[in-house]
């Protein structure tokens, strides 16, 4: 099952945000540090192209330390980008957007010249917590559900700072199998276009991978080595007590255990993608693109024959 999800407001925020970055001097792109690969907006970074960029890994204390680390100077190194973590105990948000984003940007500030900054990112990355988190006061929705945000909204993060916050968005085709399975399960993803079942599979397949210590320590699974996803599933639904009549496990409500106790970190700090993994997904899915567009290409110009054959 492909992961798809871009319903008619995010392609309004598409356009007014295509609009708005004209007179933007640096975006701030709000990546989940959990899944920074796949919360990455390739849409946004198409429209923003040149423009200097600040990547900020929210939520760092859900995520891996030592994978945050290593995608902060991922990140660094990338030309004109600068890139930090933040999180909810973070007690001075502002100041290091505003140091980071002057950085960025030395040639503005002041009256004359204000810095113009926009915030993005994906549904229910922690955009509007930040925001009122900046401005001390609570001026932006916030929910556990993605699709709060639905407009543009101006602040003044400084008195020579002008901030525009965007409503969170997708992108109309996630081509990385794996990015759409991390956003389901982070719950970037409205729930009426996934599987949970088959997101939960997926997320456990990595953390018996990379976390099986973790894993076990908050279901007591034991040792999983050697285990199938599935069954996997049905053991933490049978040690939660997701048991219908008869002794079968209810597969639905293990799947919303695992998932809610993911996004609210209690399985421990979890990072879903290495940044060389990243990579190495991103170059398959765009190497399947390719030949997907030359089959089909292939197919139109085999009917336009047929065609042809027909009319002689």
């Amino acid at each position: 099952m492909a992961i798809q999800w871009f319903p008619g407001h995010m392609n309004k925020a598409k356009k007014e945000l295509e609009e708005r970055l004209g007179g933007i001097d640096v975006v701030i792109e709000m990546l989940d540090a959990r899944l920074p690969g796949s919360s990455a907006n390739p849409m946004i970074a198409r429209l923003a192209r040149g423009k200097p960029a600040l990547k900020v890994l929210n939520k760092q204390d859900l995520a891996d330390a030592r994978v945050t680390e290593q995608w902060l100077q991922w990140y660094r190194k990338q030309p004109g980008t600068q890139a930090l973590g933040l999180d909810a105990s973070d007690a001075a948000p502002a100041q290091k957007l505003v140091a980071a984003c002057r950085e960025l940007a030395p040639g503005r500030g002041g009256v004359e010249k204000p810095l113009r900054v926009v915030i993005c990112g994906i549904p229910n990355v922690g955009k509007s917590t930040l925001i009122n988190s900046l401005m001390g006061r609570r001026i932006a929705k916030t929910g556990n559900e993605p699709g709060i945000t639905k407009g543009q909204q101006r602040i003044m993060l400084a008195d020579d700072i002008e901030l525009f916050d965007t409503p969170g968005m997708l992108w109309p085709k996630i081509i990385v199998p794996q990015g759409g399975y991390n956003l389901a399960a982070s719950g970037a993803v409205g729930r009426n276009a996934l599987d949970e079942e088959e997101v939960v599979l997926e997320l456990l397949l990595y953390l018996m991978k990379r976390y099986p210590a973790e894993l076990d320590a908050r279901y007591k699974i034991g040792d999983s080595d050697g285990l199938q996803d599935w069954q996997v599933l049905e053991l933490i639904g049978k040690k939660r007590g997701a048991v219908l009549p008869g002794g079968r496990i209810n597969i639905q409500k293990a799947s919303e255990i695992v998932l809610t106790d993911f996004r609210d970190g209690n399985i421990g700090r979890i990072s879903l993608e290495l940044p060389e993994e990243w990579a190495a997904w991103e170059k398959a899915a765009k190497e399947h693109e390719v030949l997907r567009a030359a089959q089909k290409e292939d197919a139109r110009l085999e009917r336009e024959e047929k065609k042809k054959g027909v009319r002689r």
